[in-house]
């Protein structure tokens, strides 16, 4: 019998052991943390053997293939035994895929994926489809295709997830930007970046399609160096598009597939900015390719509800309205998180630095930004950027702390946004743990 080892015991990790023991591996789970009870318990009800706090090595180095939590680096030693042993290490998404006969419409891209994912998902969801949502949002793929029988899947991917990718193809692959992010992932060479996010459309033939944003630089790029003969559909907001999706007059979206175009306000969108734009027409080309009818995809733009902790409003406190973008972890997210507002800001920003260049951000920042608030251990980098520019700075380690030093600068007519640009890991579990903090602090004002 066949051994797969599954390292990690999160949503993809205990959704890949169930999978697999429900297809007749011998299966064997293995954390360095500890396992959560709500974890712990699924994986005793399907029988599977597992372990926590620790890794017996010489257990896991008797597996045929292994599968492997996103969250863990190639680089750390436990896999490089593995590697060098020639057992393959696979991700979950990969390992799923081969026990699926459903569509696979995937999303990828440094900013925007969750939001594009969700609005794609809501599009297919009330034409009626039987389709599914997973990777990085939702329950994790494996365990879908476990217990459930869908015939689409919308998926989130990140780079993490591609790099564990080896036959996997998407039907419909869509990239929505590439801004420098994760690089202490890929020895800080945007290179290694750029094609571990190409890596969503490797294996795609004639009859899938690959859906881009053609006003960034770094995809154009990336695609001379790579292989593409699906079919290429891409959108813009600042050049007219044949076959794709682009927008007209500033005023409304064009969205052209198989000689059949339709079009949409942006006044009637539910998700508004700039930045929204271009997941709306990423998501409407997708609709389009599975024939959705015009007048739901309307509807359905008009009515969807964005993620938590991604521009979420939080409330108005005496004239002072407080925004949760705690999922903006990098430098290009926060950047359009500021360049949509319109009133002056009060900005939330610092956690751990994933090899951030902050220049991007001073123009927009010099001129929208009055205060900031530093949360995290340590904001040099952030001093050493916007000293200079704002002279209200100060340092924050706990969300409560942050809240009151951002009430403290505001006035009515301001907005307060927590859009840290860096990851959580210092002072909260996570990004949702970081927001969820957030809001409970600005609800207990």
């Amino acid at each position: 019998m066949k051994k797969i080892v599954v390292l990690g015991a999160g949503e993809s990790g205990v959704g890949a052991a169930v999978l697999a023991k429900k297809k007749g591996f011998d299966v064997f789970l293995s954390d360095r943390g500890k396992v959560s009870e709500k974890y712990k318990q699924v994986l005793l009800h399907h029988e599977i053997v597992f372990e926590d706090e620790k890794h017996s090595i010489e257990q896991i180095l008797e597996a045929d293939e292994v599968i492997k939590s996103p969250g863990i680096p190639d680089n750390v030693p436990l896999i490089q035994s593995i590697k060098a042993k020639g057992i393959p290490v696979i991700s979950e998404i990969e390992f799923a895929a081969r026990y699926t006969q459903a569509k696979l419409v995937c999303i990828t891209g440094s900013n925007g994926k969750t939001t594009t994912t969700l609005l794609t998902y809501h599009l297919f969801k009330k034409a009626g489809f039987n389709v599914g949502l997973a990777g990085n949002v939702g329950k994790s793929f494996a365990m879908q295709v476990a217990t459930e029988n869908y015939d689409i899947y919308v998926l989130e991917l990140s780079s993490f997830q591609l790099d564990g990718m080896v036959e996997f193809k998407a039907d419909v692959a869509i990239l929505t930007n590439i801004t420098p992010d994760h690089l202490d992932r890929y020895e800080y060479k945007m290179e290694n970046y750029v094609n571990s996010k190409f890596k969503i459309t490797q294996n795609q033939t004639e009859n899938d399609a690959f859906i881009y944003c053609a006003d960034d630089e770094e995809t154009l790029a990336g695609m001379k160096n790579h292989n593409l003969n699906m079919k290429k559909l891409p959108f813009s907001i600042k050049n007219e598009i044949e076959e794709g999706a682009y927008l007209k007059d500033e005023t409304t979206i064009n969205i052209n597939i198989n000689n059949k175009p339709m079009s949409i306000s942006i006044q009637n969108l539910a998700l508004q900015g700039k930045h929204n734009i271009y997941n709306t027409m990423a998501a409407g080309i997708a609709a389009r390719l599975f024939d959705i009818r015009k007048d739901s995809i309307r509807e359905s733009m008009s009515d969807f509800q964005n993620a938590e902790h991604r521009m979420e409003h939080v409330a108005n406190v005496y004239g002072i309205e407080f925004i949760n973008d705690s999922k903006a972890t990098n430098v290009n997210s926060a950047w359009w998180a500021l360049e949509s507002m319109r009133k002056p800001v009060i900005w939330i920003a610092g956690g751990v630095d994933k090899g951030n260049n902050y220049d991007a951000l001073k123009a927009v920042v010099k001129e929208k930004v009055k205060a900031i608030i530093c949360l995290g251990e340590d904001n040099a980098k952030i001093y050493d950027a916007f000293g200079s520019i704002v002279k209200n700075m100060e340092n924050a380690k706990s969300a409560t702390e942050a809240v009151a030093l951002s009430y403290k600068y505001g006035q009515k007519g301001d907005v307060v946004l927590l859009s840290p640009a860096c990851a959580s890991f210092d002072l909260f579990e996570n990004y949702e743990d970081r927001g969820m903090q957030f809001k409970h602090a600005v609800r207990s004002l």
